[in-house]
């Protein structure tokens, strides 16, 4: 229930956002119950104004809510906070009318000052803010009409206009209205989700608890929706550690990017029994991973340098190794699957032509020790640098790539952090290369916030300083463009622009999605198109 932004993963699947929608009947729906679901990585912070995880996101999705929500099945706009709302005819403003009597998890009232407030915040600057800023310059106003009704009004025509606004999480103004105390509440959070947050333990978990003054709690609309007592998270950074524990019913759902342990581990006399698989396809924007050249480094500086780098990635043999095939190579900043992606070819895997463009570039091995080497600016610079990382399921895929660039006179060292400490190296800009993923965004993505010049600043999601002037023109040229196919052809040529520049070297996309759930969780289906639906799932007793 928070506006789609891109939202930084450490190559890993992360469940999808909840969307409320008013559900179907079905019968012998349960209420009550405690279940215990695992997160891959603690979050760095629950702050629903400057948290850029997924962690905290998938958290929030269950806490926070927002003005209005999209279907799951038609992706079409239906009521959540707001029970009315009225969009002009130019599409440079939207009216909202608030249901009555709704109030926040401490029992204060949800008012027009509280809507406003969630929208002017994420303009102010005194809020660590920047990663998801430029969704909301386009605001000119928020003007309350009475206590329930607020009318947003828009400089310029922009395609998000209303998504911008309808899916911000709404947030208490008395609570989060001092920007110094604000910031550091890291863990808490403080909104009018349908649970509310009972405990943040670090190191250990998060557990919530059922709101019963939620809206969803007295319209029969939503009966069939939020029906566990508690949920637990638990933090489990390992994947075999997550395996045995649903084992032994220690917990009650996981989910997987790697298709080789839904395939190969997940087996065995329980599963089907007690633990159900599934691998799934929908219409949810899908997750792509990449490596994150410094492009203020001097390594990276030369395009012909970044291009060796992915002719050295030897994802074809990656992706039947380790992945069955069951992964999508990208060629460009955006899932193969989107309607957006545009027609080049994943660059392959050739040490020949990647020793070509190194020595092109100036790169020898002068002094024959295996390593190449460049005078720049007066030095000598071996070619020598460190490849951060978070997840340690991925050290055999860098550990290949590693070896590749050895044989070419290349020396990548591999670091394993955590993820709160690699957020921290990313914002610090003290990193040669990172290796990350970026959650899917939007079915309709605006990609100022990764790849626009304005966003190449220190706490920006363009962390590698990435600049490209036709590239910017093109990104301000599509967000005025509200003909969708023609932005659509805008955006093609955005990417495809991107992509020859090799700012990142594309990995993998997911063309499924792996989770199990142990066999007492029941559910409608085991996905709508453009969600999982999980907060539809009960507990059989």
């Amino acid at each position: 229930m928070k506006i789609t932004k891109f939202l930084l993963l450490p190559l890993i699947f992360q469940c999808s956002t909840q969307t409320i929608y008013a559900s179907k009947s079905v019968d012998k729906v349960l209420k009550g119950g405690s279940v215990v679901l695992s997160l891959d990585e603690e979050p760095e912070s629950l702050h629903p104004v400057s948290s850029i995880s997924g962690y905290a996101n998938e958290v929030q999705s269950w806490v926070c809510d927002s003005l209005l929500n999209k279907n799951p099945e038609t992706y079409e706009w239906e009521q959540a906070l707001a029970e009315k709302w009225k969009i002009s005819d130019d599409n440079k403003s939207i009216t909202f009318t608030l249901r009555k009597n709704l109030v926040f998890h401490d029992g204060k009232p949800i008012t027009a000052q509280d809507v406003k407030f969630s929208i002017d915040v994420m303009k102010d600057e005194r809020y660590d803010n920047k990663h998801i800023r430029n969704y909301f310059e386009n605001v000119e106003s928020v003007t309350i009409i009475d206590e329930n009704t607020v009318k947003v009004v828009f400089k310029t025509n922009y395609f998000k206009n209303i998504d911008v606004v309808a899916k911000q999480l709404i947030i208490p103004k008395h609570i989060y209205d001092n920007p110094e105390k604000s910031n550091s509440m890291v863990q808490s959070l403080v909104c009018s989700g349908a649970y509310k947050l009972s405990s943040f333990v670090k190191g250990q978990g998060i557990d919530l608890v059922k709101f019963d003054q939620h809206y969803t709690s007295t319209d029969s609309k939503y009966k069939n929706l939020y029906n566990y007592e508690q949920i637990k998270y638990r933090f489990l950074l390992d994947e075999n550690i997550k395996l045995e524990k649903i084992k032994k019913g220690e917990i009650d759902f996981v989910e997987w990017r790697n298709s080789e342990i839904f395939e190969k581990k997940a087996v065995g006399e329980l599963w089907g029994k007690e633990i159900i698989k599934y691998k799934i396809e929908n219409k949810i924007p899908k997750i792509w991973s990449y490596i994150g050249w410094n492009l203020e480094k001097v390594l990276f500086k030369d395009k012909n340098v970044r291009l060796a780098l992915a002719h050295l990635a030897n994802r074809e043999e990656i992706n039947k190794k380790f992945f069955n095939n069951n992964s999508l190579l990208v060629s460009a900043p955006i899932s193969p699957l989107s309607e957006y992606a545009p027609k080049t070819k994943p660059i392959t895997f050739n040490p020949k032509i990647a020793a070509a463009l190194l020595k092109k570039a100036g790169w020898k091995d002068v002094n024959r020790d295996g390593i190449l080497e460049k005078e720049i600016n007066g030095k000598k610079v071996d070619f020598k640098f460190t490849l951060v990382f978070a997840n340690r399921e991925y050290e055999k895929l860098w550990t290949i790539l590693k070896e590749d660039m050895k044989n070419v006179g290349i020396e990548m060292n591999l670091k394993i952090v955590d993820f709160n400490q690699m957020l921290k190296i990313k914002d610090e800009l003290s990193f040669d290369a990172l290796a990350l993923s970026w959650g899917g965004g939007s079915v309709d993505p605006d990609p100022k916030q990764i790849w626009h010049s304005t966003s190449a600043v220190k706490g920006g999601s363009n962390f590698i300083g990435y600049r490209n002037s036709e590239v910017d023109k093109l990104i301000d040229e599509a967000r005025m463009t509200i003909d969708r196919k023609k932005r659509i052809g805008i955006l093609q040529k955005t990417y495809q622009l991107i992509a020859e520049d090799a700012p990142y070297l594309f990995m993998f996309s997911d063309r499924y999605s792996y989770y199990a759930t142990t066999v007492k969780i029941k559910k409608q289906k085991p996905t709508f198109n453009y969600s999982v639906g999980s907060n539809s799932w009960w507990l059989e007793k």
